[in-house]
């Protein structure tokens, strides 16, 4: 009798735990490229993953010491970028230009180089079809520096336009 109730009861745990509800565990960074078409994402959910995946593909543009026109070698960068923006899905995104420069110059001076080069990139994206009202620009001239080193290679990387992609 004692056999009998122990073997039940291992079968009893062995069925209730094969039949367990709890959701598998899944790790979100194993797949960069999130599908945003899953259907059981809620729209926030898709929104911010289709933001966050273009966020990851976009690319800075870089300019010369006190210029803001686009080289041809950025050119292709521009293009890129906007091929991202321009996709079906991101048609209700805006994005924002941030124009940025080094420490070279009088706050004034830089404030206004940065607000051209973001206005430069702006008509380069406008020229290859995103839409003018989608994209806002804004300058944080000297500001918002990524490198703090005093050589040129780093006054090169604070030299650009970043992109912030917006819902």
């Amino acid at each position: 009798m004692k056999k009998i109730v122990l073997t039940s009861v291992a079968i009893a745990a062995v069925i209730f735990s094969g039949c367990s509800s709890k959701a598998p565990e899944v790790d979100m960074n194993a797949n960069s490229q999130t599908s945003v078409s899953d259907g059981s994402m809620s729209d926030a959910d898709r929104l911010n993953a289709l933001i966050a995946n273009i966020q990851a593909q976009v690319k800075n543009v870089y300019f010369g010491f006190d210029k803001y026109n686009i080289t041809a070698d950025q050119q292709g960068t521009v293009s890129s970028n906007a091929a991202l923006f321009n996709q079906a899905e991101a048609q209700s995104l805006s994005v924002k230009v941030e124009g940025n420069c080094d420490e070279w110059g009088t706050d004034e001076y830089n404030y206004a180089l940065g607000l051209k080069r973001a206005k430069s990139v702006k008509d380069a994206l406008v020229r290859n079809g995103v839409a003018a009202e989608r994209v806002d620009v804004v300058s944080y001239g000297e500001s918002n520096p990524v490198c703090t080193d005093k050589s040129k290679s780093c006054d090169a990387q604070n030299r650009r336009a970043e992109f912030k992609v917006l819902p």
